[in-house]
């Protein structure tokens, strides 16, 4: 199998044929072996049913369905298990991706060995005041945080190698920055490649307004676990070190006040900084508590892979030596 394209797709009937027809004449026309993954996230049309109609009539199509909807990332992930092709290509159901593309974008990750190539539609067809605008706002936020310096992280078609795609694991709406899943995995050849844009031509977007503010919480997300994942008591450490300083620095104010300068003054319980410097103590604990307990969790998940690999490596021993 030399191409896997994997489709996520919710209420997209109208489009599935089409784009099948379409995907399938530049495969067969550039003579390569591949397989359609067209997966359902819970679509109430007749997707499904499209979808096995076409399974059962070509054998290049396989079809996953979810029988509520989980989301795009999660589409994507079940996409990704299944695909067995060398080379992975992501797009798409609403006709908007042009199949057209996915020879160039083959040919960067053969010719040129990048590890992802991701789909950049420098001219939109989408409102501009909606969609256009946001979108620029999140990439421009996402490569001041990731480093990544790609102009369009959510361009739905992208091409990856294989071992890519198997060690990434896309959850929650993440599938707005695989990029950066890429790239703190290790996988450091990333290019980009302008795509062509299609006007929508059937149907409405799926997507609301609520996925600026998913996007930005992500965004965070995917800072937070990429820079502190493996050493989280450098950012609480941090924190708690700092708030403990503020409520000893406080706390000495108190006290040197109530034994020399004023100590007859007010008590110390009806002063405001008494509690300013407790809150700060308090939660200067809570912070170094907190790496503490991610750095447990941290040096567990290693010692647990270390014992996994171990284990695996001496039960492939004995096979060797029979061999």
């Amino acid at each position: 199998m030399n191409i896997s394209i994997v489709i996520p797709l919710l209420n997209e009937q109208e489009s599935l044929k089409e784009l099948h027809d379409w995907i399938a004449t530049v495969m067969q026309s550039n003579h390569f072996l591949y397989e359609i993954i067209f997966i359902d996230d819970g679509s109430t049309d007749n997707s499904w049913e499209i979808i096995s109609q076409l399974a059962h009539a070509h054998q290049t199509v396989k079809g996953i369905r979810f029988l509520k909807n989980f989301g795009k990332s999660q589409a994507l992930h079940a996409g990704f298990k299944k695909a067995a092709g060398d080379i992975i290509i992501t797009m798409d159901a609403d006709l908007q991706d042009n199949p057209e593309e996915i020879p160039s974008l083959i040919n960067m990750i053969v010719e040129e060995q990048y590890d992802l190539v991701s789909g950049w539609k420098k001219k939109r067809y989408d409102h501009r005041l909606t969609k256009n605008i946001p979108s620029k706002l999140f990439n421009w936020a996402a490569r001041k945080t990731s480093g990544v310096r790609l102009n369009d992280f959510n361009c739905g078609l992208k091409a990856f190698k294989k071992e890519v795609i198997k060690t990434i694991e896309v959850s929650g709406e993440m599938h707005r920055y695989i990029p950066v899943l890429v790239k703190n995995a290790g996988f450091s050849r990333i290019g980009e490649q302008v795509v062509q844009h299609q006007a929508r031509k059937y149907g409405k977007t799926k997507f609301g307004a609520d996925r600026f503010i998913n996007g930005f919480l992500d965004l965070i997300t995917i800072w937070f676990v990429s820079k502190f994942g493996k050493r989280p008591m450098h950012l609480f450490g941090a924190l708690g070190v700092l708030m403990f300083i503020i409520g000893s620095g406080f706390a000495a104010y108190l006290g040197i006040d109530k034994l020399f300068i004023n100590p007859f003054g007010r008590l110390l319980s009806e002063r405001p900084q008494f509690y300013v410097a407790l809150t700060a103590m308090i939660i200067g604990t809570q912070f170094f508590l907190a790496g503490f307990l991610g750095e447990i969790m941290v040096r567990s998940r290693k010692n647990e892979s270390r014992y996994t690999i171990s284990q695996e490596l001496n039960l492939s021993t004995p096979e060797k030596q029979y061999s």
